[in-house]
């Protein structure tokens, strides 16, 4: 079972999207855990609080249901249709070989984060998410931008108590944003920053990353928020598909689970590619398959 976590837009059903496209849907099984709000959109205009708290979700029903998922039970899971804002009928859920959770509140309990082998957490600069919700809910969720502006002051509180947080209970760490050093012309793809906590086996990188693919990637220790030294891979927007694919196989060959290295990965839409996406979820597929293979 992998979590996926992080904030309102910040990528969690993208990332989630491409993994569950690269497995195969009749292998994973793939839920968001928002679905267990307790209001609908028109009930909590009357509320003292937004979706981030926990008090506007059922996060013990939501505990129970990622425990019953990961003994290989199915669940009768709630329905949330963002497009109206409504709840719809519920479905019936059988865990697969693979189960992705994503989410705004996946590693917020005890509980739930023990229900997990592998957990990431999206951080993006707080400007591009902006930018990202904005576009989004003004295209697919009925909202304009001065709504979307506005619900975005009204969140933040609750955003800095409940969400943001989370970050540090996940093995993955994923910043996709502009590298500060380069002068990037516009439409330049965001380069990924990933910090690979040791609560998990990462793959092995040295040997791979030497200084021939320094353009694409690198790896390096820095210091994580809490002082605490932690492996950083930079993974440049701007790098060669060729090059990335290249060392996409070298880390894909150790991977337990012999099978072809998926195609298709990096999708952020029709026609559009990021090789840091691209390559994120490559290493959480790695951690997919090895957890997998160990059981």
């Amino acid at each position: 079972m992998l979590a996926v976590g992080g904030d309102s837009a910040s990528g969690k059903t993208t990332l989630a999207t491409g993994l569950v496209d690269a497995i195969g849907p009749d292998r994973c099984t793939a839920i968001c855990v928002d679905d267990y709000h307790r209001f609908d959109r028109a009930e909590r205009t009357e509320l003292p609080f937004t979706p981030l708290h926990p008090d506007c979700n059922y996060v013990d029903i939501m505990e129970q249901h990622l425990q019953m998922l990961a003994t290989g039970q199915p669940i009768l899971k709630p329905v949330y249709d963002h497009s109206t804002g409504t709840f719809t009928r519920p479905r019936y859920v059988e865990p697969r070989q693979f189960v992705i959770i994503e989410g705004l509140l996946p590693l917020f309990t005890k509980l739930s984060r023990a229900c997990f082998d592998i957990s990431v957490f999206l951080d993006p600069p707080e400007e591009i998410r902006r930018q990202w919700k904005i576009k989004r809910d003004t295209s697919k969720r009925g909202y304009t931008a001065a709504q979307v502006e506005a619900d975005l002051e009204r969140r933040e509180p609750e955003s800095a108590e409940f969400i943001r947080p989370q970050r540090r209970h996940a093995d993955i760490v994923v910043r996709f944003a502009p590298v500060p050093s380069r002068n990037d012309p516009p439409g330049t793809p965001l380069s990924a920053e990933l910090l690979l906590r040791p609560t998990i086996q990462h793959p092995p990188l040295s040997h791979i990353l030497t200084d021939d693919h320094r353009t694409a990637m690198h790896l390096k220790i820095i210091r994580d928020n809490d002082g605490t030294p932690v492996d950083c891979l930079h993974v440049h927007g701007h790098a060669n598909h060729d090059e990335i694919q290249m060392l996409q196989k070298e880390i894909w060959a150790g991977v337990a689970d012999k099978r072809e290295m998926p195609e298709g990965l990096g999708s952020v839409g029709p026609g559009e590619r990021s090789e840091p996406l691209a390559m994120t979820q490559l290493l959480l597929l790695y951690h997919l398959m090895q957890e997998v293979y160990q059981a």
